[in-house]
């Protein structure tokens, strides 16, 4: 095998993209003794996955199966179908649900990656067979990430709605339990809080948290990983094109330092360079309208699909290139990226209307359902729910967060920024004055309050069924009855956040094999070529089965991809 610049610009793997994915995948084929590159365009490491939640969804775990959990290949294999509906070959599952559990197994035992369970939290589906109401999703660890040193400084800044207060790190378990408002959940952010302050040395040198949760987490202890192998990291490094030998790939093309490079790939290369959210041409040509790159929450000018243009042009298969990780989106003056609203759908006491001032879904429900009907709704109504609009009252206000506005009684409307008002909230004495300023009508948001006023009475909501499944009350407020996920709305002053159906990145890509190779559309797989992550069609096919069905699958089939390399080296 070659060694690392034994040859200038030659490598046994390249990996294109620094996610969690392309890092997992170059730690595997380091091990099993390949020299390894990772290019990367940003000059931030992490991807998306830094930004994220962190969170891998692994079916049949060995941490679950620890605490007594139960759970099985079959009735995996059941669910994924069940919710994929056919969109994606079974034996790309299969091929999924044999590796998952050993990825992690091997990660964990040879890295400096810790995930625990979150056995609370349910699967996307609880209605479909062989779901279950927890145990499958994995939630990073804290990491200390001192170690790093200045290397911090160069990964992908956590997104301030994965930080408590904007600054603390914590995991998704302590989320949960401080926004379900679980026993114990006020002594947990004091200790928090007093963890965060005490850090002398870290707050010497800044407000940023010495320890990384979630995403940020899972990003800094696969790049201390990458460190502890000498496997090298080339930020500010754009890929271009591939390198061909006939019909098979050895290598690529990329522009650093404003020069042109080919680099050659002995073996393979991984393509985990994203998916195409941020090129506005593309999101034209392939997605719903109306689309718009600003909508997306992944990293401003990261992903644009040079992979996906690159594979098109040597004859790569595609899949689900109509789809997005959909997820309503609002934007903030000055941050690069749109906010995902994820759990606050789910808190009591807030709805989502359309400009007619009705109600179209189930606020509670998956993101990536939830951004569908949005769309699905704009086209019924001839353009009436782009944006949508997220309604609330000043009890919400004081005791839930919305976006960027932190609960009232931390972030009183006096100490939130002048430029939010009329741009990232809107507020009126009167839900008919809220109405006006909003463009909504006023007798259809009406007749909807008062309907959701008496199903917050009841605990039924007739129209969507909010709350009435396990999923949805995983971010309810526990401490509300009859239904954790509905209060009335009635205390002005009322407020209203404008939210558009964006995403956390696209879902289809180059189409792969069992072994995550590319293919073309007769199904023969392209020699040299791997892809996984969002530059690839998800396995998950048009479905999110559960939190971390993005992140889990892009570092499984990393893993898949350099066992194959390694396994076929000639």
């Amino acid at each position: 095998m070659t060694t690392a610049n034994e040859i200038e610009n030659q490598y046994d793997v390249i990996v294109v993209g620094s996610g969690a994915g392309a890092m997992t995948s170059a730690i595997f084929a380091a091990d099993q003794g390949n020299s390894v590159l990772i290019v990367e365009k940003s000059d931030k490491y992490g991807g998306t996955s830094a930004i994220s939640g962190g969170g891998i969804w692994i079916p049949n775990n060995d941490e679950f199966k620890a605490l007594g959990g139960n759970d099985s290949y079959d009735s995996a294999l059941t669910y994924i179908k069940a919710s994929s509906q056919g969109s994606v070959e079974e034996s790309r599952i299969r091929a999924y649900l044999d590796n998952a559990p050993k990825m992690i197994r091997e990660l964990q035992a040879n890295s400096r990656v810790k995930y625990a369970v979150a056995d609370k939290y349910p699967d996307y589906y609880p209605h479909l067979e062989g779901s279950l109401p927890g145990g499958r999703t994995m939630d990073p660890e804290l990491f200390d990430t001192t170690g790093l040193g200045d290397e911090m400084d160069h990964q992908q800044p956590a997104s301030g709605n994965t930080l408590l207060m904007g600054k603390m790190a914590w995991t998704a378990r302590q989320a949960h339990k401080a926004v379900a408002k679980e026993r114990g959940w006020m002594l947990m952010i004091i200790g928090l809080m007093l963890r965060y302050k005490l850090d002398f040395k870290a707050r010497k040198k800044g407000r940023r948290d010495s320890r990384a949760g979630l995403g940020a987490s899972l990003s800094a202890s696969l790049r201390h990983s990458l460190i502890d192998r000498n496997i090298p990291l080339w930020r500010n490094t754009a890929f271009t094109d591939f390198v061909m030998d006939g019909d098979r790939v050895t290598g690529i093309k990329v522009t650093k330092d404003g020069q042109e490079i080919e680099l050659s790939a002995k073996h393979g290369v991984i393509m985990g360079s994203g998916g195409f959210e941020q090129n506005q041409q593309l999101r034209e040509k392939y997605l719903p309208a109306p689309s718009q790159q600003r909508w997306s929450a992944t990293p401003a000018g990261c992903n644009t699909g040079a992979g996906l243009e690159a594979g098109l042009k040597i004859g790569a298969a595609t899949d689900l290139l109509d789809w997005c990780w959909w997820a309503p989106t609002l934007n903030v003056p000055k941050e690069p990226s749109a906010r995902g609203l994820f759990a606050e759908r789910a808190f009591p006491g807030a709805i989502v209307v359309d400009g007619l001032g009705k109600r179209f879904f189930n606020e509670a429900a998956p993101y990536l359902e939830f951004g569908d009907a949005m769309y699905k709704n704009n086209e019924a109504t001839g353009g009436k729910s782009v944006p949508a609009w997220v309604v609330f009252d000043s009890h919400f206000r004081f005791e839930y967060a919305m976006g960027p506005l932190m609960p009232g009684k931390i972030m009183p409307d006096s100490r939130a920024p002048k430029a939010w008002r009329d741009d990232v909230y809107f507020k009126a004495d009167t839900l008919d004055e809220l109405a006006g300023l909003i463009d909504v009508d006023a007798k259809g948001l009406a007749e909807t309050t008062e309907k959701m006023n008496r199903y917050a009475e009841t605990g039924i909501d007739e129209d969507f069924q909010r709350g009435g499944n396990v999923f949805d009350r995983y971010y309810g407020d526990s401490h509300v009855k009859p239904n954790p996920c509905l209060a009335p709305i009635k205390k002005g002053p009322f407020y209203a956040m404008k939210i558009n159906p964006g995403d956390i990145g696209t879902k289809g890509g180059l189409l792969t094999n069992d072994s995550a190779q590319v293919v073309t559309p007769s199904g023969e797989a392209i020699e040299g070529l791997y892809a996984i992550g969002n530059c690839s069609s998800s396995v998950m096919g048009t479905s999110y089965p559960g939190a971390g069905s993005t992140i889990g699958p892009a570092m499984t089939f990393g893993y898949v991809a350099a066992n194959h390399i390694s396994a076929n080296r000639k």
